[in-house]
């Protein structure tokens, strides 16, 4: 997927012969439109065969249609407004039954992320949560939630988990001024992106922290500021991103962790649970 594909279509527009010339075209200024079309929707769209499509994205670089047609949603989905994805999810979806759609989607997402997760990053990732000093996880918005539910769970099972809850930018470095080199960092951002994520790795690697960034792409602003990549695929569903497969590897990440803690972490329940009985924290029936 390339890095902006904006700047390689304007780029390889000189050498386009008239057909692939009006792909282009249409590609720069109905982005939005065409980033959930077929190749035979796009071709009927433009005026030209589908093999003129698919050689359009080849010769861009791409292995095929659906590679190129992922790297125009990824641009779209960076720049859309809320109402232009409504509009978009209303188009794709048609009169769809919305459970169908919608989970059967889901599905599809966390079965791609199974695949496509870089195994080696995974791994160093969970050597780096049991290891650290600190585990600092940062998530704004949306993704706050993910921060959120990922901090609750691993505080069960490691004392040393902070959990950045920032207002302003300032509240993002003093909540993380005194991280290190044997610190951990994870940051999780989907589109539209967080700056304020952003500007936390940059300050995190200069500090030698270990940067753990969770998001969508190698495309993400946070990828290049990351130590470990986690990539999770979270097209639209309506004006919000689905968020189920990130959420799916957070889960991977507690199950992990917890395995390699092992006894520590049975015995660290063990304690909770006699706390939990004799303080009454749930109701017995």
């Amino acid at each position: 997927m390339k890095k902006d594909l904006a700047a390689l279509i304007a780029s390889e527009m000189p050498n386009l012969s008239k057909g692939k010339k009006r792909i282009a075209e249409t590609i720069l200024t109905d982005y939005d439109k065409v980033a959930y079309m077929t190749a035979a929707k796009l071709s009927e769209m433009v005026g030209v065969s589908e093999s003129t499509v698919v050689r359009f994205a080849i010769d861009l670089g791409f292995d095929g249609y659906p590679e190129f047609q992922h790297a125009v949603q990824e641009l779209v989905r960076a720049k859309l407004t809320p109402n232009q994805r409504i509009r978009i999810a209303e188009e794709r979806l048609g009169g769809a039954n919305p459970i169908e759609n919608v989970m059967t989607s889901d599905a599809e997402k966390i079965k791609y992320t199974m695949h496509s997760i870089d195994r080696a990053a995974f791994a160093a990732a969970v050597d780096a949560i049991v290891s650290a000093e600190n585990v600092y996880i940062f998530g704004v918005r949306s993704s706050a939630f993910l921060a959120g539910f990922f901090n609750f769970n691993l505080g069960m099972i490691q004392d040393n988990v902070r959990l950045v809850q920032p207002t302003s930018s300032s509240e993002v470095f003093e909540q993380i001024l005194g991280i290190g080199k044997r610190d951990v960092l994870i940051a999780i951002s989907f589109p539209r992106y967080s700056g304020k994520i952003v500007n936390a790795l940059k300050y995190a690697r200069s500090q030698d922290a270990m940067v753990i960034a969770l998001t969508d792409s190698v495309q993400s602003p946070l990828a290049e500021h990351a130590n470990c990549l986690l990539t999770a695929q979270s097209d639209m569903a309506s004006f919000v991103d689905s968020l189920v497969a990130p959420l799916s590897i957070i889960d991977a990440l507690l199950v992990a962790v917890t395995q390699r803690r092992g006894d520590e972490v049975r015995e660290r329940f063990d304690r909770l649970e006699r706390v939990w009985d004799e303080y009454d924290v749930y109701a017995k029936y």
